[in-house]
């Protein structure tokens, strides 16, 4: 088939094929995926060969050891990664419905969100949906975005980190993330009113990494202070290592409050006040453009709204996002 349309596609075109570049994709490798497909290698390559001609162009250079996708075949094989993603996603909602359950609902969540308004929303939907199956995602922002343009989220909750985000994503504001510098109760700086900027380079800190959104805001604030950035520095994203090393060692570190809140409750890290200006950031609800929420997505997502207007009116502090 020398021409490409939208009926000659549809027409000709099996959920095979997307399987077989898929997992060409991933494996780049035309026996594996032979293996995954149960079929000959032969068979595999006349595929292939069959979905190239519908095409009209090469999806994968073929190399010595590999299968390269060619810059058109990125955009094929995405396109078959996000159909089966989405394709999984309706197998699943219906099989729950139909077999009475109340379908299924996958979200994800920077920590801010998974340890503040994910647990109340979840408890809310579950109340009035019990069968509803919810599976919760722990990402940074970047990452649940990726997920969320492969469809195997039905929304997330985050923040833009990127420029061009905006043009492939909505977001509803929820509520500000505030910061806090930490350290733990036994850091000679934890008794003191307030701490200098020059008694605070005298410690060693622990970063979030480049290009995250909690290093740019601290960043920013070291910036408006007139101050370089620490030079006695561990960087990292995971958390867990984040909060053992404040515990342990003599650090200073610029966590979300809500993280450090049970530790500082419990006695085991204390906040230091300091003459840096923390900004907040807002985070909320992301979801692909254009593509309208419905069912439990829609559901949850109103809740998360609705439990987020309950706290800013209690605070007194109106979202105001620009």
């Amino acid at each position: 088939m020398s021409h490409f349309s939208f009926s000659t596609f549809c027409n000709w075109i099996k959920f095979r094929h997307l399987y077989l570049l898929d997992s060409l994709g991933r494996t780049k490798n035309m026996h594996l995926t032979a293996q995954q497909m149960n079929l000959s290698q032969p068979a595999v390559s006349k595929m292939l060969k069959e979905i190239e001609g519908l095409l009209g162009f090469e999806v994968f250079d073929r190399l010595p050891r590999s299968m390269v996708p060619t810059t058109l075949g990125e955009h094929v094989i995405r396109y078959a990664h996000m159909t089966l993603n989405d394709a999984n996603g309706f197998v699943e909602q219906i099989t729950s419905l139909h077999k009475g359950g109340h379908g299924y609902l996958k979200v994800g969540g920077i920590f801010a969100a998974t340890s503040a308004v994910l647990p109340e929303a979840i408890m809310e939907i579950k109340k009035r949906s019990p069968l509803l199956n919810v599976e919760v995602v722990e990402q940074t922002s970047g990452n649940l975005m990726k997920m969320l343009e492969e469809k195997t989220l039905d929304l997330a909750i985050g923040r833009f980190s990127e420029q061009g985000q905006q043009q492939n994503f909505d977001f509803t504001p929820l509520a500000p993330e505030k910061f806090c510098l930490v350290a733990n109760s036994s850091h000679p700086l934890s008794g003191e009113e307030t701490v200098s900027l020059e008694k605070l380079f005298e410690w060693p800190w622990l970063l979030y990494p480049k290009g995250t959104p909690i290093r740019d805001r601290m960043e920013e604030s070291f910036a408006k202070a007139g101050v370089a950035l620490p030079q006695d520095i561990v960087v990292t994203i995971s958390v867990q290592t984040f909060l053992e090393l404040l515990q342990r060692g003599p650090m200073i570190g610029m966590l979300p409050t809500v993280m450090v809140k049970p530790h500082v409750e419990s006695g085991v890290l204390t906040v230091l006040k300091t003459p840096l200006d923390l900004v907040p950031q807002y985070y909320g609800i992301l979801t692909r453009k254009n593509e309208a929420l419905v069912g439990p997505a829609l559901e949850f997502a109103n809740i998360l709204q609705h439990n987020a207007q309950q706290i800013l009116a209690a605070e007194k502090q109106p979202i105001d996002i620009v």
